[in-house]
């Protein structure tokens, strides 16, 4: 099935909770009829970035336009909700690059710049039996994760 991301509608309404500014996210999957992924198109305006989080499932990100990064963290304590974080990788995202994210993986991506940032997130459904799930924080993204959103 063919179909253009930047056709307009197929909006999928977002958690303003889980981004630290304005996004939009449109449903690729839906469009082209995949069922093994979850393929979304993600536009961050004014440097708005995703709050901290993890997946069940493996994620690719490809940029497709704008400047952004992607951060990674490792986690120190053993409660799920409140615990120490320690950024362990950063990576500048421009149009082309691609980034892996292995399930499980803290991370946070989004635009370095007060212009709009935009990707292809593809979530790789962990099994046919199962749903992709992430699970989002409250963080300073810095030091400390103070709960879930």
């Amino acid at each position: 099935m063919k179909a253009n991301i930047f056709s307009p509608g197929n909006s999928r309404k977002i958690n303003p909770n889980w981004f630290t500014g304005p996004v939009n996210m449109k449903d690729v999957s839906s469009l082209i009829g995949s069922t093994n992924h979850d393929i979304y198109h993600v536009y961050f305006k004014n440097h708005s970035r995703t709050k901290l989080h993890s997946h069940n499932g493996d994620q690719i990100l490809i940029a497709i336009s704008g400047n952004g990064s992607m951060d990674t963290f490792a986690k120190s304590g053993k409660s799920k909700s409140e615990f120490k974080i320690k950024k362990t990788f950063t990576t500048r995202l421009n149009p082309g690059d691609m980034v892996f994210i292995k399930k499980g993986t803290l991370h946070t991506h989004g635009a370095i710049s007060k212009k709009t940032f935009s990707h292809i997130a593809i979530n790789i459904i962990p099994a046919k039996s199962k749903k992709y799930n992430t699970i989002w924080y409250e963080s300073d993204f810095a030091r400390t994760v103070s709960g879930i959103v």
